[in-house]
């Protein structure tokens, strides 16, 4: 049965115009004003945060919006004191919406005497009182059974579809999907399977961690416009070098799909001197100006769908119908038209 109260929403600093950007997609959905519930986030002088909630959340359906993005350990702990004060606070049900969930990668132990972040960081959400988590691309699928709470994990394959048919309509024959390294062959391979694309790889083997001694196409590319798709761009350095070897293995052109645009180190302006013609990135992680102006970094917006996953979740109905990019298509109305 549906809830009786209003779902009810609440941000962290961490990206506070995608929060705004999903209550105004929620007050569309819903036909009256659904704003962010009153709050003060403060840091005292030896950096401990403060959390005050001003508006009495009293047996409400909460949800906190927070990716755990650069700075990862503060927004966390954001997200942590946030939780407890709803908590302390009576409210009914507490879902952390993470768009991006940090410590990800850290998913499993690569050598001996190292953490598994990602299972601690899963601990402690789950301990500080959160009854569900809402989180958009997961580094690894197995990180969902970190948790001992219910986890929906959405995909942006769904919305990267809807806009490479924008984009490259009339030229989707001419359309090679690429992974740019073998650990992401599924991901690539499912958004191929959606545009009905062929499917490359790149291989690259590594000397030592952060060092790439030779990278090999997997496919022929020749006279293909490529398109890569991964799950997080951090300095970009890969993803570069991958573009440049499709650009000399007779691609015409590269374009990039990522879900994530950490783009930290110079990322940026790699990407600017690169031979891409352009990056999209979803708004998961709040863009710094420096990414709002680059020339060839393009944003797509995740809050239609973070505020439909949102309603759904407080009806009791599914979340994987927004697996599907036909469910998306209204979510999305105007921006984008199916051929």
């Amino acid at each position: 049965m549906p809830a009786i109260t209003e779902p009810k929403l609440i941000s962290g600093n961490a990206n506070l115009s995608l929060a705004k950007a999903i209550a105004r997609r929620m007050s569309m959905h819903r036909g009256m004003s659904v704003n962010l519930v009153e709050a003060r986030i403060e840091r005292f002088n030896d950096a401990e945060i403060f959390v005050e909630v001003y508006e009495n959340v009293r047996g409400e359906d909460m949800y906190i919006i927070q990716p755990t993005s650069n700075p990862a350990n503060d927004n966390l702990m954001e997200l942590l004191i946030m939780t407890d004060a709803l908590r302390r606070s009576s409210a009914t049900r507490i879902t952390a919406v993470i768009p991006y969930f940090g410590y990800a990668r850290q998913d499993r132990r690569a050598k001996a005497r190292t953490p598994i972040s990602a299972k601690l960081v899963a601990n402690l959400i789950a301990q500080a009182g959160v009854d569900r988590v809402l989180t958009l691309d997961l580094h690894a699928a197995q990180i969902q059974g970190f948790f001992d709470i219910p986890v929906d994990n959405l995909y942006a394959s769904p919305i990267f579809a809807l806009d490479i048919e924008h984009h490259f309509k009339g030229q989707m024959a001419d359309i090679m999907v690429v992974s740019p390294d073998v650990g992401g062959v599924a991901r690539a391979r499912e958004l191929a399977k959606r545009i009905e694309a062929p499917l490359a790889i790149v291989d690259k083997r590594r000397e030592k961690a952060g060092e790439i001694a030779e990278m090999t196409v997997i496919g022929n590319v020749a006279g293909k416009k490529c398109i890569m798709i991964d799950d997080i761009a951090d300095t970009a350095g890969t993803l570069c070098k991958a573009a440049q070897l499709l650009i000399d293995n007779g691609a015409t052109e590269v374009h990039a799909y990522i879900t994530h645009g950490v783009l930290s180190k110079g990322a940026v302006q790699r990407v600017e001197n690169s031979v891409m013609k352009s990056l999209v990135i979803t708004d998961s992680i709040e863009p710094s100006e420096e990414v709002r102006a680059a020339r060839n970094i393009r944003i797509v917006p995740t809050a239609p769908m973070f505020a439909q996953a949102i309603l759904n979740i407080w009806n009791g109905t599914s979340v994987s119908s927004l697996f599907e990019t036909e469910t998306l298509v209204p979510i999305y109305e105007g921006m984008y038209q199916r051929p």
